[in-house]
């Protein structure tokens, strides 16, 4: 992990990319405050896939096979005038 001033980086954005690359995520700082980071497109598809799927998710939760019983009720739910 290497930190780049902002100036740098655009002036070896090549080398920045190559790092991410290589070497994993790359920092830049703008006035000496990290402001961004660029990784690999194999790093951010990492990061983005989920662990589980959501059916997965569901079948795990504490209340999979609960009865839920579900019924609308078909009142008003408050007075109006027409």
């Amino acid at each position: 992990m290497k930190k780049w001033q902002l100036q740098e980086a655009k002036n070896k954005f090549s080398e920045v990319v190559d790092n991410a690359f290589k070497h994993g995520p790359q920092f830049i700082t703008r006035r000496g405050i990290e402001t961004v980071v660029v990784i690999s497109v194999n790093e951010y598809k990492r990061i983005i896939t989920p662990k589980t799927s959501l059916v997965d998710f569901f079948r795990k939760s504490p209340l999979y096979g609960f009865e839920l019983d579900i019924v609308r009720d078909k009142s008003y739910a408050r007075e109006f005038e027409v």
